[in-house]
């Protein structure tokens, strides 16, 4: 197989996927941009030195990130030549694995995705299996064994090279704030290789499922497994718990696992809630979970931060990036009226962000006579005492910053990229 991984072609096509993937330099600081060349160049060098085994990839950056909840999340950010190696490993590993992994496992697979996990967990809480094992698994990443994860590759992988290259960038030490720490456990999040290391592993949790008969969604190491009453689910939390601990060694973090009925389940940022309507009864509609709006309500006042030193145009392109991707990951979601108003707030934080930058009482009442507004009112309003936040709520700049001025700059209406939106995910 190294052989495979090693051809031009397949490294080429690796690299080109690096670089579109962008990402931070590791600890060497190699950017993205100088891979293509690198490859180019030292190809025949790399081969020799893996077939010989003499490569020894580099330290893994660490990067921690907050979370919402609990500790930060820790990144590993590999070199770009060792990101570049593992995707061509990658590309070639997934032809051997990818056909033999389950339906209902969606996370990191080529034509699956988050929308598609949903409506299956939909699916099932409409058919009647409402009473739902939620498990978390605590630290998956970090807990993971080498030794098993290497024997499940090696059951279909029969090169020793690949599986020597695999196991060194499993153990491979990770930079933390200076100081580089062994790794004996775990599979390093942000590397190429992850999300199909991570799949291989929870295929056999698939199996298990799947040879019971139990109805379950998992996407990467988010999984849940629908019931039809509350001591069926019980017993199956059991079994669940026992198998993850006796044969993979992983452990739950009981905190966060339980027996949830749809209106107090979430899954991938989505909440389910009842259908109140004539004649539909035990039927449940997506919406976007409370913690989806807040993440998405801290990351918009982030971007019309009124001290940001961005102009109107960076700052409104940022807005469009970050709206079009939150609209597109919550598209089956039912929140119009939830976003008109949300639009209305996000306007009133960018006329804010206009007036600040006018800043002085002069300029403010020259930009408002452009606007249309007569001479001694844009006077009284450029020396008013009131704070920005009232200004931009008030009528003054309501009917002169209006929609289409704003339009006309770039801001794009939410609501407008909800009538645009396909819906047909399947």
């Amino acid at each position: 197989m190294i052989a495979e991984v090693l051809e031009a072609k397949n490294l080429y096509k690796a690299a080109q996927q690096v670089v579109r993937n962008k990402g931070a330099s590791g600890v060497d600081g190699m950017p993205v941009s100088e891979l293509t060349q690198y490859i180019r160049v030292n190809r025949e060098q790399i081969s020799t030195t893996i077939y010989s085994n003499g490569y020894i990839p580099q330290a893994i950056l660490g990067v921690s990130i907050p979370k919402e909840k609990g500790k930060p999340r820790l990144l590993g950010i590999p070199t770009v030549i060792d990101r570049c190696l593992q995707q061509a490993v990658s590309q070639l590993l997934i032809t051997k694995f990818e056909y033999g992994f389950e339906p209902f496992s969606f996370g990191f697979r080529p034509k699956k995705n988050i929308h598609k996990a949903v409506l299956q967990a939909q699916e099932y809480i409409n058919d009647g299996f409402q009473n739902i094992v939620d498990i978390d698994l605590k630290g998956f990443f970090d807990a993971v064994e080498h030794s098993l994860l290497l024997q499940l590759i090696y059951n279909k992988v029969d090169c020793p090279v690949t599986l020597r290259l695999i196991r060194k960038w499993l153990r491979a030490p990770i930079l933390i704030k200076g100081r580089l720490v062994k790794r004996r456990k775990g599979i390093p999040q942000g590397s190429p290789l992850s999300p199909l290391l991570s799949n291989i592993l929870l295929d056999v949790l698939d199996k298990f499922l799947s040879n019971k008969g139990f109805r379950y969604v998992r996407y990467a190491d988010d999984f849940s497994i629908y019931t039809t009453s509350k001591a069926k689910a019980k017993q199956i939390g059991n079994q669940v718990y026992l198998f993850l601990k006796d044969t993979l060694h992983l452990p739950i973090n009981g905190a966060k696992s339980g027996i949830r009925r749809p209106v107090n389940f979430e899954l991938l940022g989505h909440s389910f809630v009842p259908i109140y309507k004539k004649g539909v009864k035990g039927q449940y509609q997506l919406v976007v979970s409370k913690s989806g709006w807040d993440k998405f309500k801290r990351k918009l006042k982030l971007l019309t931060k009124k001290t940001n030193p961005v102009s109107l145009t960076e700052r409104l392109s940022r807005l469009t990036q970050v709206c079009r991707g939150w609209l597109n990951n919550y598209r089956l979601t039912n929140s119009y009226t939830k976003l008109k108003k949300l639009d209305e707030w996000l306007r009133n934080r960018l006329r804010y962000c206009i007036w600040h930058h006018w800043k002085k009482a002069e300029r403010k009442r020259k930009n408002l006579i452009r606007l249309g507004i007569e001479e001694g009112q844009a006077y009284a309003w450029s020396r008013t005492r009131m704070g920005g936040w009232a200004v931009a709520q008030s009528p003054i700049l309501g009917t002169t910053l209006t929609l289409s001025r704003l339009k006309r700059r770039g801001y794009k209406p939410m609501i407008d990229y909800i009538n645009k939106i396909q819906t047909s995910i399947w």
